[in-house]
């Protein structure tokens, strides 16, 4: 039962692992106006005709800035756009607009590369003047700053070339009537004392949990990963042979004690100063743009191949001998030096078992940025460290440990397993960012069908490895975990066919990166309807999540809500909205959500990073924020600005058909029963 217990927790990491991302950032519930980029411009002259205009953006913590080279693939990211008034005629612009240094990060959710700012932003344009005379360069800049939450944002900005200095101007009517510096003045103080003040302490408080969250998530896997290693073979039996070293050879009780759990520390020292080191030689932002590179995500994929065939016994991989030898030599001189020695001896020995763990762990939390290495060696280590002490202390525990046999060879064959299996997901990383669909979702369930499948006749004594004994029998912690690992290789099985497959939400392909995203065996019909539905759908309206009659625009939704005499649910949404996205597959998936979407409301949703063009003859000005409303997008993120007093999405309002909310809006709400009751709520309000 000992060993069943090892080897269950060392499953458990597994499941530890398959969240997306690390626990951290919580939604946004609509609510004031957010102001999360401050603005500065500076004009420098070149010569008497070339002039470069620069600003700067300050942008608050863990918010960050699509650049202009993010990907755009009509749904996702919204690359940063700037653009000059009457370039060609007045000037001409010299050169691509350059910007400062940017972040590079995979986004599971839209399968590519986010490109991005954080912290600060500087875009740089030199140009030309045509007409000397010209005095006023006016831009307009188009960008989205995004945390949970993405906000689509617009400046007008006029640089003042005889004045040298550089005016954001709110209201687009202001901006296209700007001429000379004492208007420019007197419109942007009127701009200010328009402007919105916004307290964002809330906001910031929020994201210092946050991140004090992902670091403890980061920690505890870690020292899941240790335990893990801990049970290998090259580490497993050091427990007893070492702390009956320094217990024999010290003199007193409390000197063994005291050198044990010295050597335990060295050993956090030597992983944590592993991590500290990579950190400070790359850089976190190096290391988390390295770890969605395709060249790197390829390499490890090999890495990890290799680690895995290691592991399941075709050969050893290890140290060079001459580096043990000398790290030995020094053990031997005693003192605390020597214990250093022996600990590092101990990291250098054990390469072959810890080495993929350390590597696929340190990819994994230097892609989280700043300290994460660090608590993730700290965590690892730590679980390395503690039973040398523990044992130390208490030497008669060490009566209860298993005894070192074939079973040592099973956690490491066990770990090979899951490092194959792991590997795909750097493989699958290289094709999504690629678009080969070369490991399409329904090829990569199958490889894990068969990794685990394979697995579970191991474990069941089915299958024979190099270093596995003769035993005509099984243990009963073998089995049972065998059956673990064969039910969880069943539960995989319906994902080829469309099922979800939420246990493991993040590692395989989306569903729509898939030869079927609507599952294997289910089309859809011409009309558009999925086979599931034999209704015909309404004029105006498309099929949305989960085959929801959904209507994107307001007016013709409001009037078929009118006609079918519904409630309706206005969805303030976005392409590019990862917790809209989240909150549609989770909770709306909910069979208590889903029947009431379907059959009680009618789903009105607004995208407001919508980028096709307004006709002409639609285009305004704001008269709540005094933008230029040129897009769909532009107009819906108006119209919940004006009408909610919000600009965060996703947000949520159950409507009556005079247009009056049944009860209060709300924004990202992961809790399907609250989701469900607030549906409740706003549909018992609803007077027919």
């Amino acid at each position: 039962m000992k060993k069943l217990f090892l080897l269950v927790a060392l499953f458990s990491i597994v499941f530890s692992a398959t969240s997306q991302g690390i626990p951290g950032m919580g939604g946004q519930n609509g609510g004031e106006i957010k102001n999360p980029l401050e603005w500065e411009g500076s004009i420098k002259k070149l010569t008497d005709t070339e002039y470069e205009l620069s600003i700067r953006g300050y942008i608050d913590d863990n918010w960050h800035v699509y650049s202009q080279y993010t990907p755009s693939e009509g749904i996702g990211p919204i690359p940063l756009s700037m653009g000059f008034l009457n370039k060609e005629v007045d000037f001409t612009l010299n050169g691509k607009l350059e910007e400062s240094e940017t972040h590079r990060a995979y986004s599971d959710v839209w399968g590519f590369d986010e490109i991005y700012f954080s912290e600060m932003v500087t875009l740089t344009q030199k140009i030309e003047l045509k007409n000397p005379a010209i005095s006023l360069i006016k831009s307009e800049l188009f960008y989205q700053v995004c945390i949970d939450v993405c906000l689509n944002e617009e400046r007008y900005i006029v640089f003042d070339l005889a004045a040298n200095k550089v005016e954001f101007v709110k209201d687009y009517d202001d901006f296209e009537a700007y001429s000379s510096k004492e208007t420019a003045k007197t419109q942007v103080e009127e701009a200010k004392k328009k402007d919105t003040k916004v307290d964002n302490s809330s906001v910031e408080d929020s994201q210092k949990k946050s991140e004090s969250k992902g670091l403890w998530a980061i920690f505890f896997i870690a020292f899941l990963s240790g335990f893990a290693a801990l049970l290998t073979p090259c580490v497993f039996p050091m427990i007893p042979l070492t702390v009956s070293f320094f217990t024999k050879q010290s003199k007193t009780k409390a000197a063994g004690i005291k050198n044990t759990i010295m050597y335990g520390l060295f050993i956090i020292i030597i992983y944590v100063l592993l991590g500290s080191v990579i950190v400070g030689i790359f850089g976190a932002d190096s290391l988390n743009a390295l770890s969605t590179n395709v060249w790197f995500n390829i390499i490890f994929f090999l890495l990890l191949v290799v680690f895995a065939v290691s592991f399941l016994g075709a050969f050893e991989i290890t140290l060079p001998q001459s580096w043990s030898n000398k790290v030995d030599s020094q053990a031997d001189r005693g003192g605390i030096i020597g214990i250093f020695f022996m600990a590092l001896a101990l990291a250098i020995v054990s390469f072959s078992c810890t080495g993929p763990i350390v590597g696929t762990l340190l990819v994994e939390s230097a892609s989280k940025g700043g300290i994460a290495p660090i608590v993730g060696m700290l965590g690892f280590s730590m679980a390395i460290a503690l039973p040398f002490a523990l044992f130390a202390m208490f030497p008669g525990w060490m009566n209860s440990l298993p005894k070192s046999g074939g079973w040592l060879n099973t956690v490491k064959v066990f770990l090979g397993f899951l490092e194959l299996a792991l590997a795909f997901k750097f493989l699958s990383n290289a094709d999504l960012v690629l678009q080969l669909h070369w490991l399409e979702r329904e090829i990569f369930l199958a490889i894990w069908i068969a990794v685990f499948g394979t697995l579970a006749l191991y474990l069941f004594g089915k299958i024979k490895l190099p270093h596995d004994g003769n035993d005509d029998h099984i243990s009963v912690g073998r089995l049972t975990l065998g059956l673990l690992v064969m039910a969880f290789t069943i539960y995989l099985i319906p994902g080829i066919w469309g099922a979800p497959l939420k246990l493991i939400s993040g590692f395989p392909p989306p569903l729509n990166y898939s030869e079927a995203p609507y599952g294997v065996g289910y089309t859809k019909l011409s009309n558009g309807v999925s086979s599931s539905n034999d209704g015909i759908l309404p004029e105006g309206a498309e099929l949305g999540p989960h085959d929801i009659i959904a209507f994107n625009d307001y007016e013709t939704g409001l009037a078929y809500a009118k006609k079918v005499n519904k409630p309706i649910l206005l969805d303030f949404t976005g392409y590019a909205c990862v917790n809209c996205r989240k909150m549609e597959e989770r909770v709306w998936a909910s069979p208590h959500v889903l029947g009431l979407l379907n059959s009680e409301i009618v789903l009105i949703s607004l995208y407001v990073d919508d980028k096709r063009s307004l006709p002409k003859e639609e285009q305004y000005t704001s008269e709540t924020t005094g933008k230029r409303i040129k897009t769909i997008g532009n107009k819906w993120s108006d119209f919940q600005i004006k009408n909610y007093h919000a600009n965060a999405q996703p947000y949520y309002v159950l409507m009556s058909l005079n247009e009056k909310n049944l009860n209060d809006p709300i924004g990202y709400t992961p809790d399907i029963e609250q989701y469900s009751n607030w549906l409740k709520e706003g549909i018992g309000n609803f007077d027919k």
